[in-house]
């Protein structure tokens, strides 16, 4: 018997994660079988979290799409027999191009998001191809736009702190982020502050993981964090708390907001948010003055209808005490706006026949259904790296949308998702060890190399070799469809960039990650004497883009830059109240009283993983958590089975009756699959807008919740 031949190479992770974790493939006679954290990653350290610890089980599950498939039942019964890749390229193109000759190229849309964050096989895989055919624009806008839009207003892109300086820190604010949860490596350097005496404050509306290991818990009411980032702007002003050199040298519109927060006082804030006034203002001075003082804002913090501008006046926190002037001081939201992709190579929007249209991906149940009339109507989707029937918000509007017999959908998966269930064609897709890439980090300043170490089963091909085969069917001439995955990395990093200085792929190949030239952890302060990449190269409290209006920004619409929603924008931040909530919509309060909030699963990576039964078991079965006073209220004993509803749908879950959720609020957590629960969280959510960036309103939904009949 010939001796196993082990081997070991570099791996990224490919989820929709802060972390991008550097991880090593142990391979066995062509086999994955093991996958451990890259220990000399300083932000991984050799640790995965629960997620990823049997990555190699996904790889090798019995339920994994193996060979193309064509629907035999009807949509959604998961009927499918096996065919060609020629028999399904065919089917494929023929009906695109019957579409096209018919509707035009703008009745097939793209839908892709995540699930994959690699440069080449991840979110923009697709985008040149899809441009190229003059396919509707889909814009992408699940978590971080809002973010993205007002961080871009006030202070510009750049990365901003450095998550590995939190270390420096003396007082850390974590803010609608459950760090244990989504953005575990980060933690550590939380941990360590917190060793050597910092301060961590978690302001979040439950009691997640993260806030039960803070040393305080900051619990406002859901979508008021507003409210509250106001009322600390009106006490460092008003008690003189400003750093006054900052603000007059590296600042625009101090005075604006100093009038503006005037009557944002802490009492104010106290009747809105459910915070003490006194706990308020503790929290401001705290704050301004311990340095360093760190922030984190997680994409929570955007999920209602005044997200954006609450984003807004956190942003303008750091600059407004000089935060910005210590390593280790300010704020951190998404490094990769200093990472050097070439976005326009990728996605090409220079392929965009003039005048194509946009549709959301967060508005997809009503653009498919009809109820947003678009001409020609949609009459074929393509869905990769995503899973909107469980993902997207009014998922009853999507069933109802796939479920219409003339809509052609296609579906590249790795399993017969939500989504997949109701394709007429599915492509197996390769996972991670079975394709190179260059994975995107949007939570810290590495890049980091992904090896192809086995080969995928059946016939599984990778995302880029799909579109690779569907562009030479349509007959695309362009030499970016011919590029190997090799190639494209070649293409899609600006290796001639001062941050890639040292770096290129052969590099990253041997060492499987690198960080990027832009200053150390134990050095970098990017502001310290403003240098912010705005128009007028300092932090904006009064935003001077903001007189454009409301955009998207590129990446999350294939960089088209047509068609921005572009409605005026205040120019200053301020709390703006959520939609659904007592105060303002008290008749529709009447019916459904309970604020819900959708956080991420632990144990699953949005719905990656919800289908195996080791990760249901550890993150355990679909629930609600809900306070005593709510539950007695209604005859809810713990455990019992709870239908949760609203006028957009309703879902199932076992009862968890728990402080960790103050009266008036539930909590469901997100990813379960609807094949394997009565309804998911996303049934209840609105897809109506945030007010920056077209990000979604997950926490601005109201409910009633009651006991299933015993």
């Amino acid at each position: 018997m010939a001796a196993a031949v082990k081997t070991t190479h570099p791996g990224a992770c490919p989820h929709d994660c802060p972390d991008t974790c550097a991880m090593v493939f142990e391979v066995e006679n062509g086999k994955l079988t093991g996958v451990t954290g890259n220990a000399g990653h300083p932000m991984t350290r050799g640790g995965l979290c629960v997620k990823l610890k049997d990555f190699e089980k996904r790889h090798y599950h019995p339920d994994r799409v193996l060979y193309p498939l064509r629907r035999t039942g009807p949509k959604g019964s998961g009927q499918f027999e096996r065919i060609t890749w020629n028999e399904a390229l065919d089917e494929i193109t023929a009906r695109w191009q019957a579409i096209i000759a018919e509707y035009g190229a703008e009745a097939i849309i793209p839908y892709s998001y995540l699930g994959n964050q690699g440069l080449v096989h991840g979110l923009n895989g697709g985008d040149a191809f899809f441009n190229r055919l003059g396919a509707t624009v889909c814009e992408r806008t699940f978590c971080g736009e809002g973010s993205a839009t007002a961080w871009l207003l006030t202070n510009g892109p750049t990365g901003g702190l450095d998550p590995e300086s939190f270390v420096h820190a003396k007082y850390i604010v974590i803010w609608a982020c459950n760090s244990v949860s989504t953005n575990l490596h980060h933690w550590h350097f939380v941990m360590d502050a917190k060793k050597k005496g910092a301060k961590v404050v978690v302001i979040d509306s439950y009691a997640s993981r993260t806030a039960k290991q803070a040393d305080w818990h900051i619990a406002p009411k859901p979508g008021t964090d507003g409210a509250l980032a106001m009322a600390m702007i009106h006490t460092i002003i008003e008690e003189g708390l400003i750093d006054r050199d900052y603000v007059a040298n590296h600042t625009v519109g101090y005075e604006e907001l100093a009038q503006r927060a005037k009557t944002r006082t802490p009492e104010w804030a106290a009747e809105i948010t459910g915070i003490a006034a006194e706990d308020i203002r503790t929290l401001a001075r705290e704050y301004a003055t311990t340095k360093p003082a760190a922030m984190r804002i997680g994409v929570a913090l955007e999920r209602h209808h005044g997200g954006g501008q609450t984003i807004r006046a956190v942003c303008c926190l750091p600059a407004l005490t000089g935060a910005w002037r210590d390593v280790g001081g300010g704020i951190y939201q998404m490094p990769v706006w200093e990472h050097p992709y070439k976005f326009d190579q990728i996605c090409r929007p220079d392929l965009i026949p003039k005048g194509t249209r946009v549709v959301n991906n967060l508005q997809i149940g009503r653009t498919l259904t009809g109820e947003l009339p678009l001409d020609p109507p949609i009459k074929s989707m393509m869905c990769w790296n995503s899973n909107p029937v469980t993902q997207a918000p009014e998922t009853d509007k999507i069933v109802q949308g796939l479920l219409r017999e003339d809509l052609f959908l296609v579906s590249a998966e790795h399993f017969i998702s939500d989504t997949a269930a109701y394709a007429d064609i599915i492509l197996p897709a390769s996972m991670g060890a079975e394709m190179e890439d260059i994975i995107l980090s949007w939570g810290h300043f590495y890049l980091t190399y992904n090896a192809k170490c086995v080969e995928s089963p059946g016939e599984a091909v990778p995302n880029n070799e799909i579109f690779r085969r569907l562009a030479a069917r349509m007959g695309f001439e362009e030499d970016q469809f011919k590029w190997s995955d090799a190639e494209c990395l070649e293409h899609y990093i600006d290796w001639s960039s001062p941050a890639c200085e040292g770096i290129d792929l052969a590099y990253l190949r041997k060492h499987g990650y690198a960080r990027l030239k832009v200053g150390t952890p134990d050095t970098r302060a990017p502001h310290k004497e403003g240098n912010f990449p705005t128009p007028s190269g300092k932090c904006e409290f009064k935003s001077e883009s903001a007189a454009n209006g409301n955009f998207v920004a590129g990446p999350f619409r294939q960089m088209y830059a047509d068609f921005q929603p572009g409605e005026p924008l205040d120019t200053l931040p301020d709390y703006v109240p959520s939609r659904e909530t007592a105060a303002t919509n008290p008749e529709l309060a009447q019916k459904y009283p309970l604020n819900i909030i959708s956080p991420k699963s632990h144990g699953f990576l949005n719905s990656c993983y919800a289908n195996m039964a080791q990760k249901i078991r550890g993150q355990g079965e679909q629930f609600v958590l809900i306070n005593a006073v709510d539950a007695e209220a209604r005859g809810i004993r713990d455990g019992d089975k709870v239908r949760v509803f609203n006028g957009r749908g309703d879902f199932e879950g076992h009862a968890k009756i728990t402080d960790d959720v103050n009266p008036g609020i539930v909590v469901a957590t997100l990813g379960y699959w609807r094949q394997l629960n009565k309804g998911t969280v996303n049934v209840i959510s609105s897809a109506e807008f945030v007010n920056m960036g077209h990000a979604p309103t997950f926490s601005d939904n109201l409910v009633q919740v009651e006991a299933v009949a015993r």
